[in-house]
This record gives structure tokens, C-alpha cells and sequence, in this order.
């Protein structure tokens, strides 16, 4: 059977030398060699690592701080070196096979061993194990075969997938060993984490629902509802890749190991404050942060926003489009009009803070007031008036002529047309104005009223008659009331029946001396249909009253 060749074997033929002698060079040149063991002084720990002073030209690294402090002494073993030229470096001591029974044994157990990187060949690099041995490129554990020279010269650990003596075939692989150690270093990591403790980790990827951090071997998630108390965000508006946070573990899942983070969590919830700072029918200033169909938010501070909503932007108009008020960025000047905390909602008026123009309008244009503005629309049950600031008043087709029923209002109206009207209506609380054009129109009992004058006297037609009163029309659309004077009621004063008995033959007697009758008496007493002269004793040109009194 033919040996493998050995790195410090002289340079004579294999038939000349006795396998006893090889080994014992072997055995003798591993002996001598240097030991990879060092002690070392702990620099510094970081979610990098641990950086480790071993008297060399360039620093080493341990991948995780292991409880290690600053200052502290440490036996390491240098397993290679990284792409900056550092020492990476391992607590885990490595062993050397010191002879061929030991590689043996390191094969069946598929133990990790040591060895040297001593050159690159083709498709991979090559090995001093003891023997020669072959690292395929894509067992080195490098990511880019560009990069496979670095690792010539440097201490690696590996494990040996292959050992044929016989062909002097020895095949090593250093990634599965790179794997166990990661693997063994997440479990451990993983074990160490507590849900509530709070950790720094490093930004690894960033997501649409949130970043994955570093924290040391283990990825945790960071959802965007844990980012801040804003709502609304991006994760990439609050977290970059690379960036250092300090977070807390919120969840941690030992079955599925996945791990929740938030950072929010580190700083009081905003809206633990807001019913002290947001008073109901405060003033308060904000920036929309967005618009939406049904209103727009508007952001107080840092986590904090309130909702305007439509029907809160506008005094006057009707169907308002929130996008058509504010715009995302503008500062407003908001009134607070309910405040929820538990619910996290805040509702702001933007009307209330600009004023209600409904109380301009009802102090311009009272009841009784005459105004002059154009006709903004037409509706089959009216007209609208533009009264200004957006503030409308409505004309009733009932309210538009005197002379003629109009069955639409655009039979006397159009749109623009300027048109007087008296105030006839002012409703606050449903905000309506209502207008009369015909007030202003004069009727038959102006024209009367201005053609007569108290003391007149003329000739009028009873129409009602009422024990105290009479209504006698004057003209056509005029009337006239007339006050009866109430009968006195004959007053008893206890007197005899005797007495009672004379007073009533005296009148008998009396009223057949002068011969007139009770019926006579009667014929002339006011009745509906009859036609008497009467005389005006006032007359009222604003409520167009007549009075008058019998001729």
C-alpha cells in the first residue's frame, strides 16, 4: 500500500524509506511546531464581537462577548483570519493530529481538527493537516472564490470527509465547521434572551412591514406598529440598514424562535398625556399628516394626531371635499372638540377656529331688514340669495310675487339676477334666513293708506261682525276694524219691585209717546252685507292697519 506524502518527508523514493521512519517524522515536525493557543487580553465587546489583544501586529475576534468584560484574560485559539486582516479567534481549543492512527481516529469520530492553509490549486486550496489534504472551494466557508488567497497561511479548523491512503486522497471541509460553530453560537445567544429585556441590535434589512436586527447572531423582527407612536409610517422613514437601536424584547418564541422587538416601548406612550395637554375648546396648531375622503388628520406632535372631519371644515358649504380645504404639510389652527384618550382619538374643528359667519349675517340682516344681492340658484320650491362669506338666504315661490301663482321660480328669476327681499325669518339654530320678495312690494292697503288721512269719512261694506267689533272692507284687499261700545247692563241697587215696576212703566210710556218701537230701534243695528259710512281715526303704515268708528 502506497503512504501519503508528508510535508517535511525527505525527498527520497518511497521504496527507500520504511512507513516507521515516515511517521516518525511526521510525529517529530508536529511536535515541534507552534502551539495555536495564546492568552489574551480582552479590548473591547460589541454586538460585533470581542475584540482580543494576542500580541500580534493586527487584533483577534471572538464572535460573542460570552460574559467577557474589558481588561480580562482569556485563553484563545486563532482558527484564521477575516477579511480586514483580523485574527478570528476561538475559546474552543482545536486539536493537531500528532500521528496517522490519529487521523484515523479524527475521520471515523468526525472530530474538528487543525490545519494550516498552504497554497491554491484548482477548485479549492490546499491543506498541512499532517498530510496533504484538498479543501474544496465551496467547503472553505469563503462566499466569493476571489477571496479564497486570503485565507493562505491562516490557522482553520476543519473536519476530514474524506481519507484514502491508499490514493493518497485526503479531503478536509471547513464550512460545515463554520456552520456548527454559528449554529451553536445562535442557540446560545437565543437561550440568553428574556422577553421584557432590553438589547442593542443592529439594523440587517428593512422591510414594507418592519426591520430585522442583528442581536448577536439572532434576527429579531421589528414590526412597524412597534417603530413609534406615529401612525401612518414607514419603516424606512424611521430606521436605515446599518443603524445601531436599542430595543426591548417584547415576545419570544421558543418553539417557532422568532423574537418581537419594539422600540416605541422605550419611551411613554404620548397619549397617556393627552387629556391634560388637549382640553375640550382648546386652540391648538398642527400639520396634516393626510387626507382622506371623510377628513383629514392632523398631527399635534410625535404620536399624537386628531381627525378633522368634513363636516367640520366648512360653516357653509355642503358636501365639502376635504382635499379641496387642506393639503398634506399645511399648518392649521384647530379647535379641540372631543377627547378620547382610551380610544386614541382626538376630534379638532377647523370651522370653529376660523368663526361662525352666521353671526355676522344675523346681526347685518335681522328680522325686518331689507337686503340687495344676486340669485345664486333656483329650485322648484324657491330661490337662493347670496348674502356673502358663503351664507345663502332662501326665497319662497310663495314669497317672490303678489300678482300671480307661479308654478316655478324661474318664471321671475334667473341666476345673477340682483334682487330686493326683506329679512321675514332668521333661524339660528338651523341656520336659515328666510327672504320675502313681495314684502317689498306695495299692496292695496299701502296705496289706501297713502291716499287718505285720519278724520276722513267714507263708505264701507260690514263683513264680520263680532259682539266687540267690526271688520268693514274700505276696498278691494283693504278692511278697516271698527271697536262697539260694550252695553251697560241696567245695575240693581236692592231697591223694592215696587220701585222696579215704575221704571219700567215710565219707559213704556215714553217710548209710545215718541212712537218708536223696539223693531225700529233694531233695523239699524250693524249687520254682515250692510253698507255704512264710517270714519278713519288711525291708520298704521307698518303693520297696514285702518281703524274706524261708525257714522
Amino acid at each position: 500500500m502506497t503512504q501519503p506524502n508528508f510535508l517535511d518527508a525527505p525527498e527520497a523514493s518511497q521504496t527507500d524509506t520504511s512507513f516507521g521512519d515516515i511517521l516518525n517524522e511526521f510525529e517529530q515536525s508536529h511536535q515541534t511546531s507552534g502551539e495555536t493557543q495564546l492568552e489574551g487580553t480582552v479590548l473591547s465587546v460589541s454586538p460585533d464581537g470581542v475584540f482580543v489583544d494576542i500580541g500580534r501586529k493586527n487584533e483577534g475576534i471572538l464572535p460573542f462577548a460570552e460574559n467577557l468584560v474589558p481588561g480580562q484574560k482569556v485563553q484563545v485559539n486563532v482558527r484564521g483570519r477575516d477579511e480586514q486582516g483580523n485574527y478570528q479567534l476561538s475559546t474552543i481549543k482545536v486539536e493537531v493530529p500528532k500521528d496517522w492512527s490519529g487521523l484515523e481516529a479524527m475521520f471515523a469520530e468526525k472530530r474538528i481538527i487543525g490545519g494550516t492553509v498552504v497554497e491554491a490549486v484548482k477548485g479549492g486550496l490546499r491543506v498541512d493537516i499532517g498530510v496533504r489534504a484538498f479543501m474544496p472551494a465551496s467547503r472553505s466557508g469563503v462566499r466569493e472564490v476571489a477571496d479564497l488567497p486570503n485565507l493562505i497561511g491562516q490557522q482553520i479548523e476543519c473536519r476530514i470527509t474524506k481519507l484514502d491512503t491508499a490514493a493518497e486522497d485526503v479531503v478536509v471541509d471547513r464550512r460545515s465547521v463554520l456552520e456548527e460553530r454559528e449554529k451553536a453560537a445562535k442557540q446560545k445567544a437565543f437561550e440568553k434572551l428574556q422577553e421584557g429585556a432590553v438589547v442593542t441590535g443592529k439594523v440587517r434589512s428593512v422591510m414594507d412591514f418592519g426591520a430585522f436586527l442583528d442581536l448577536g447572531g439572532v434576527d429579531g423582527l421589528l414590526h412597524v406598529a412597534d417603530m413609534t407612536w406615529s401612525r401612518g409610517v414607514k419603516p424606512s422613514d424611521v430606521v436605515k440598514v446599518g443603524d445601531s437601536l436599542e430595543v426591548k424584547i417584547l415576545k419570544v418564541n421558543r418553539d417557532t424562535r422568532k423574537i418581537g422587538l419594539g422600540l416605541k416601548q422605550l419611551s411613554p406612550d404620548p397619549w397617556s398625556l393627552v387629556a391634560q395637554k388637549y382640553t375640550q375648546g382648546s386652540r391648538v396648531t398642527g400639520t396634516v399628516a393626510r387626507v382622506t375622503d371623510f377628513g383629514a388628520f392632523v398631527q399635534l406632535e410625535q404620536g399624537i394626531e386628531g381627525l378633522i372631519h368634513v363636516s367640520e371644515m366648512s360653516w357653509t358649504k355642503r358636501n365639502v371635499r376635504a382635499a379641496d380645504v387642506v393639503k398634506p404639510g399645511e399648518q392649521v389652527e384647530v379647535v379641540v372638540l372631543e377627547v378620547k384618550p382610551a380610544d386614541k382619538r382626538i376630534g379638532l374643528g377647523l370651522k370653529q377656529a376660523l368663526g361662525d359667519p352666521w353671526e355676522e349675517v344675523l346681526k347685518k340682516h335681522p328680522v325686518g331688514s331689507v337686503v340687495e344681492a344676486p340669485v345664486t340658484s333656483l329650485a322648484k320650491f324657491g330661490a337662493f340669495v347670496d348674502l356673502g362669506n358663503g351664507i345663502e338666504g332662501m326665497v319662497h315661490i310663495g314669497d317672490i310675487s303678489r300678482e300671480k301663482r307661479l308654478d316655478h321660480p324661474n318664471e321671475m328669476l334667473k341666476v345673477g339676477q340682483v334682487v330686493k327681499a326683506k329679512v321675514t325669518e332668521a333661524d339660528r339654530e338651523r341656520r336659515r334666513l328666510r327672504l320675502s320678495i313681495k314684502e317689498l312690494e306695495p299692496t292695496s292697503a299701502d296705496n289706501f293708506i297713502a291716499e287718505h288721512k285720519v278724520g276722513d269719512v267714507i263708505t264701507g261694506r260690514i263683513v264680520d261682525v263680532s259682539p266687540n267689533r267690526l271688520k268693514v272692507e274700505l276696498g278691494e284687499g283693504v278692511s278697516g276694524i271698527a271697536k262697539l261700545a260694550e252695553k251697560k247692563q241696567e245695575a240693581s241697587s236692592g231697591g223694592s219691585a215696587k220701585a222696579d215696576v215704575s221704571a219700567l212703566s215710565a219707559m213704556l210710556t215714553q217710548r209710545w209717546k215718541t212712537g218708536g218701537g223696539v223693531a225700529e230701534k233694531e233695523s239699524n243695528a250693524p249687520r254682515v252685507g250692510q253698507v255704512r259710512e264710517v270714519r278713519i281715526t288711525a291708520m298704521n303704515p307698518e303693520n297696514r292697519r285702518v281703524d274706524v268708528e261708525l257714522v
